[in-house]
């Protein structure tokens, strides 16, 4: 087991890691900007050590800074958390050049995974069920209205280096088509310096659904269940939960059962997420998150099972703790993610939290590095605080998650806990039935 772990992140994931990390006996470190010196992570950390001013770009986005706290301080191993370096295979190349232990998988399976166009190459090959589309990049208008063709419109064009909706579009007619491959290969290129492009099938009404996976980087694997994560807006997570209200027994052992064993045959070691679009009975792989996710905890509440324990000792050659066969799912859970923006805008609101109170009672849960007193920093994701709420059902868990949320105050700044309040009290909500684009449809409403 490792002697220290030094804690590449920051805000609630770093507490969240520290925590485990206090749990197994391991000495922790922080790195910090110098806009985190009061962060809660760097009170409670063993040894902190600021590694560069405010901007993300010249702290933790530093590569180098990090593996010097690494040398300075002799950790044996860094968790990366979730952002920043969590999918850098570069940054789990360099560490492993300086014998230090990346917690997740090798620099190449990020490097597969974080190409989309080589990702579903991948998972085809594993057998995990693909949305029809192009089997590698288009640049030629040509060629892109031929498979559109194949498949039907209407199709979307996705950056291969993509994420978070950007350089992303969808075509319903072949008219569109050429002025939608030439925006999203600009839009591609100028968010992340790779022009490349794919298409497929466009699925008018799914949900997002993701499965929780594990490997021991020797042939085993292992699935956690699934979350659903279809409130969306702009293409990020707002409210997950497991299981899917969606899915049934039979569907959840299958897709569940696919997934643990391409991970197996891949020989992936650590934490990763399969997601998929899901419609009409059928999942369609979307990509591969080679990192722990923010909504880890729901699947935690149902299986009690801690992952980031689990990604320490899969990483330290401990071999997973669980058979499948061990893995039991009890009652339903639902994460709000608490974020400082205003809550029908989404404009960030940063500044100083004037009173913070976190709900309690049973099948409660908050992770939040915030306190009151704290000053939110402009710099990074809005992210202050998840809300995680478990019930032996999805009613029970419903009704719980609402009076945690009446109990729930944050002073001095905007948070979207009044949006979560409206959705819980939703009859659509209520009874499961939503897709990826009902929150946007609902916000459009409103406004």
């Amino acid at each position: 087991m490792f002697q220290k772990i030094l804690i590449a992140n920051r805000g609630e994931i770093a507490l969240r890691v520290l925590r485990a990390c206090k749990e197994l006996g391991i000495k922790t470190v922080v790195v910090h900007s110098t806009a985190d010196a009061d962060a809660m992570h760097v009170r409670l950390a063993d040894e902190s050590v600021c590694i560069g001013p405010p901007p993300s770009r010249d702290s933790y986005l530093n590569i180098h800074q990090i593996v010097a706290a690494c040398e300075i301080t002799g950790a044996d191993a860094v968790h990366p958390g979730y952002g920043f370096l969590s999918e850098n295979a570069k940054f789990a190349d360099i560490l492993a050049a300086h014998n230090i232990t990346f917690i997740g998988p090798s620099g190449d399976h990020i490097r597969i995974m974080g190409d989309k166009i080589e990702a579903k190459r991948t998972a085809k090959r594993l057998g995990i069920p693909v949305v029809p589309g192009s089997d590698g990049a288009v640049s030629e208008e040509k060629e892109a209205k031929r498979i559109a063709a194949e498949i039907g419109y209407p199709v979307i064009i996705k950056a291969s280096a993509g994420g978070g909706g950007r350089g992303m579009k969808v075509a319903r007619t072949e008219a569109d088509l050429e002025v939608a491959l030439a925006t999203a290969r600009s839009e591609a290129g100028a968010a992340f310096g790779d022009d490349a492009v794919y298409i497929e099938k466009y699925l008018e009404k799914p949900r997002h659904i993701e499965l929780q996976v594990f490997g021991d980087g020797a042939g085993r694997g292992v699935h956690f269940g699934e979350r659903d994560c279809s409130l969306q807006r702009r293409h990020q997570k707002v409210w997950e939960e497991a299981n899917s209200p969606a899915l049934n027994e039979e569907e959840r052992a299958r897709i569940g059962g696919i997934c643990a064993n391409a991970v197996a045959d891949l020989g992936y070691s650590g934490a990763g997420t399969i997601e998929f679009l899901y419609e009409n009975g059928e999942f369609y792989f979307i990509e591969m998150n080679t990192r722990l996710q923010v909504e880890h905890p729901v699947t935690e509440a149902i299986t009690g099972i801690d992952l980031v324990h689990e990604q320490i000792r899969v990483a330290s050659g401990g071999g997973l703790s669980v058979r499948q066969e061990d893995i039991k799912f009890n009652g339903h859970a639902i994460e709000c993610r608490i974020n400082a923006e205003d809550p029908r805008t989404f404009t960030p609101s940063p500044g100083t939290i004037t009173h913070f109170h976190t709900p309690g009672g049973l099948g409660i849960r908050v992770d939040s590095g915030v306190y009151s007193g704290y000053r939110i920093p402009p710099y990074y994701d809005s992210l202050i605080g998840k809300l995680i709420v478990h019930g032996r059902n999805r009613v029970e868990c419903m009704m719980r998650l609402r009076r945690a949320l009446d109990e729930f105050v944050v002073d001095g700044i905007n948070t979207t806990l009044p949006l979560f309040r409206d959705l819980v009290g939703n009859p659509d909500i209520a009874n499961g039935d939503y897709d990826i684009h009902w929150l946007e449809k609902y916000l459009a409403k409103a406004d």
